[in-house]
């Protein structure tokens, strides 16, 4: 067992002295590790030897400060989201390992596989950080906030760059409103920002002031031809100097023609019938066609009621009558008559046609 251990402490070295980190600035990461060493080694290793692997193990993990790899491009620091994912994945494969509930050879194996994963995954968040987070403005001055991994301070670094962010040019047309924006996406990020302050540019004369404060817009309402010109917008810092500037120039179009829809009346209908272009009109063989549709519909309809009344007179004479009492006059009445009468003798021969009322 005593060279088991030693060939863990040796993994552990070789895997994180390699590959430091800042992980052990978070006071997660740190109560992590007291509870594995004082809740988990003492049953799952043996009691000569846990200590001295705990202590190996805080060892290195507090050598996490350089990153690998990436000593030529890397400044030894970090953003606070890059650690905040960092101190995660971390946690979720310690916790694992303690679920799993491994113990001696195997916990030296899971353990140092453990970490090697964690150094490639923590040196690829790095690697995202430095290529999309870091100093993301591409003009002004950015103060962004970071962690230095050496003494896991918070500090304020200042991305410098180009300190004017163009012109752009704005379009407004009579009687409407004026806005200019002068936030860009990176403001929200920095710290130590000031107020936007808009000025009206006069060329040789002195600049006016003509709003400042906290939001990142100006509108002008009802603008007019006078409006149009130059304008500066400069949004400041609490250390010196505007973080951004950015100019604007306005044109002030023509109004917008606007059409007016007049309002309908009873003879608005009959005057766009009438206003009609011959070209415009229904063509005559469409409108015989459509005539001698609707007829042939209408033509089925009473076929479909004559039928239905032709079925339901011959089941009623088929119950009731005889077949050549169907349709004749007086039928109805004489069954209604002999209806209510009892113990009649047999039926008459009838008389002729139109003597039913002698």
């Amino acid at each position: 067992m005593g060279a088991q251990v030693a060939l863990l402490v040796a993994a552990l070295a070789g895997c994180l002295l390699r590959a430091r980190s800042c992980v052990i600035c978070d006071p997660r990461v740190v109560a992590a590790l007291d509870a594995l060493e004082k809740e988990y080694l003492p049953t799952h290793l043996a009691p000569g030897r846990h200590r001295q692997v705990m202590e190996r193990i805080r060892e290195t993990v507090r050598d996490f400060r350089d990153l690998p790899y990436l000593e030529d491009t890397f400044m030894g620091v970090i953003d606070e989201a890059t650690m905040e994912t960092s101190v995660l994945s971390f946690l979720r494969s310690v916790r694992l390992i303690r679920n799993s509930g491994v113990a001696d050879d195997t916990f030296v194996n899971e353990f140092s596989w453990m970490l090697t994963l964690e150094k490639a995954a923590f040196q690829g968040y790095v690697a995202r950080f430095q290529r999309k987070d870091f100093c993301p403005n591409k003009c002004g001055t950015m103060l962004q906030l970071l962690i230095w991994c050496s003494n896991c301070k918070k500090q304020l670094h200042a991305c410098r760059k180009s300190r004017d962010c163009g012109v752009l040019q704005i379009n407004v047309h009579e009687t409407e409103d004026l806005i200019l924006d002068c936030e860009l996406d990176w403001h929200k990020l920095s710290q130590g920002l000031t107020y936007y302050s808009f000025y009206r540019v006069w060329g040789s004369n002195p600049e006016t002031l003509v709003s400042e404060g906290k939001r990142p817009t100006l509108i002008k309402r009802l603008v007019r031809p006078e409006d149009a010109g130059n304008y500066r917008c400069e949004l400041g810092t609490e250390r010196s100097g505007p973080a951004t500037v950015i100019h604007f120039e306005v044109t002030v179009l023509p109004k917008r023609v606007m059409e007016e829809i007049p309002k309908s009346n009873p003879g608005t209908q009959y005057q766009r019938f009438r206003s009609l272009k011959p070209t415009e009109c229904l063509n005559p063989k469409d409108a015989l066609r459509g005539f001698l549709f609707e007829m042939l519909i209408w033509g089925f309809v009473f076929l479909i009621i004559g039928f239905a009344t032709s079925s339901s007179c011959r089941v009623s004479s088929r119950l009731f009558l005889s077949p050549t009492q169907c349709w004749e006059p007086g039928q109805k009445q004489r069954l209604n008559g002999n209806s209510g009468v009892r113990n009649q003798p047999g039926p008459t021969e009838p008389g002729p046609r139109g003597a039913v009322g002698t």
